[in-house]
């Protein structure tokens, strides 16, 4: 049994602690809102209230980190806001501000949920050894959180850049639906599920993968047109419309190190 933290049980860090703790597990999981003690509870983890800003963090940071081996960052650096230099570097002081928190605890191994948005759009195949160039400041921030993790000599931290998230409840075919004029159609897809999200999890902590950089993107490539149109279809959705005027990416980003490393096979079933 490991003792393990997870801050941010969102959607995917609370579906995450559910598995580890029915794999013998004792997780500690945070949540920004109070309505959301009683549901961590109920599932077994071992709740705590962590609110982390650019300039301080809850009080009870350390009980949360307290006795735990891993602990797994799952926090979105939303900077989506109306004025995108309001959030500038955010992301990176909130990272910053907890850096101090984990080198005082008894954590050892940090799993940091990254993005696949840290690389830009001119690569047509992407691994690994691709050098991040990211156009977003999301993916900006990213790039710059995972730096100050991996050059930090107190712990290990393996960074696991997932492509777009999809799973029962969350589909971007519900979104796109119905939609004109919308761009790429030839461009590959590149989305994981989050089934596989959480297996792929278990498996680097069961295997002890650390100070590594995965990639996590589905081996399942076909074009965002006729992979939309097809799951439009399939959902009883009105087919999104493309323009092919506006098509000039060709990313694929592969997943192969994951595979080979892990050994692990993607439920492509789900997809």
């Amino acid at each position: 049994m490991k003792q393990i933290s997870i801050l941010g049980c969102g959607w995917l860090g609370l579906p995450l602690a559910k598995a580890l703790i029915e794999k013998g597990n004792s997780v500690n999981g945070s949540t920004t809102s109070e309505n959301k003690l009683s549901i961590l509870k109920d599932l077994g983890v071992h709740s705590f209230l962590v609110k982390l800003e650019s300039e301080s963090v809850s009080e009870n940071i350390n009980t949360f980190l307290a006795k735990s081996e891993i602990l797994i960052i799952d926090i979105p650096p939303k900077l989506r806001a109306a004025d995108p230099n309001s959030e500038k570097k955010i992301f990176v002081e909130k990272i910053q501000t907890l850096i101090p928190f984990i080198e005082k605890s008894t954590v050892k191994k940090v799993l940091f949920v990254s993005s696949t948005s840290v690389y830009g759009d001119n690569n047509s195949f992407i691994n690994e050894e691709t050098i991040p160039n990211p156009e977003t400041e999301s993916g900006k921030q990213l790039v710059l959180a995972e730096n100050l993790l991996q050059e930090n000599q107190n712990f290990e931290t393996t960074i696991l850049r997932f492509g777009g998230l999809i799973g029962e409840d969350r589909h971007p075919v519900k979104f796109l639906a119905g939609k004109e004029n919308l761009e790429n159609p030839d461009a590959p897809i590149n989305l994981i599920h989050q089934n596989d999200c959480i297996k792929i999890i278990e498996e680097i902590i069961i295997q002890s993968k650390w100070n590594e950089v995965f990639n996590a993107v589905a081996p399942f490539h076909p074009t965002r047109e006729e992979y939309y149109t097809n799951k439009a279809i399939e959902m009883s959705l009105e087919k999104p419309k493309f323009s092919s005027e506006k098509s000039n990416i060709k990313k694929v980003i592969s997943s192969e190190k994951i595979e080979k490393t892990l050994s692990y096979q993607f439920k492509l079933e789900n997809y």
